[in-house]
């Protein structure tokens, strides 16, 4: 499966701060569990990632 194949599986994310100082992006998905953990610096490179593919989606929608 690729980034633009569509999927009826779905999935519970959840983000937050770890007690170890880093960012967990935690992925719940019919019985499999994903946790992956990022330096902060990571997780803003994430975020920035995130919010430029959102803002490209949203120009493909008009």
């Amino acid at each position: 499966m690729g980034i633009n194949d569509e999927s009826d599986t779905s999935a519970d994310l959840q983000i937050g701060p770890t007690s170890l100082g880093m960012v967990r992006i935690f992925v719940a998905a019919e019985g499999q569990e994903v946790a992956m953990d990022f330096e902060p610096d990571e997780a803003m490179e994430i975020a920035e990632e995130i919010i430029a593919a959102a803002e490209t989606a949203k120009q493909m929608k008009r």
